[in-house]
């Protein structure tokens, strides 16, 4: 777990690492703690829940932040150059509730950022 943030707060920021590689063939992949899933269908978990008085995190809904779209939309030479990655989506659905399922363009923005980290 990265972090918490209250279900009211305006923004959510987490930092977490994301290694850029080069597979065996040549193609780039994702890997990291928090990187889940197959190459090819690699994704971040964002998780909702509760936290009870003992402190005791219950998950009631997850979304499926997807990196493949990063590979389509960026050249390979600027994404493994990349000292960051954003990904900017709201985290609401349309009746409010927290967003949920798979998520991919346009529901989410992906920019690469070349400063320090």
């Amino acid at each position: 777990m990265v972090g918490l943030v209250d279900g009211d707060t305006g923004e959510a920021v987490f930092d977490i690492d994301v290694d850029v590689v080069a597979g065996a063939d040549g193609e780039l992949d994702f890997r990291g703690p928090f990187v889940h899933g197959r190459r090819g269908e690699r994704f971040i978990y964002l998780t909702w829940g509760e936290v009870d008085d003992a402190g005791t995190f219950a998950m009631f809904r997850r979304l499926k932040l997807h990196l493949s779209p990063l590979l389509e939309q960026f050249p390979a030479d600027n994404l493994a150059g990349a000292k960051k990655i954003q990904a900017v989506l709201e985290l609401s659905d349309t009746r409010g509730r927290p967003l949920a399922a798979s998520v991919r363009p346009p529901w989410v923005t992906w920019r690469l950022g070349f400063g320090s980290r």
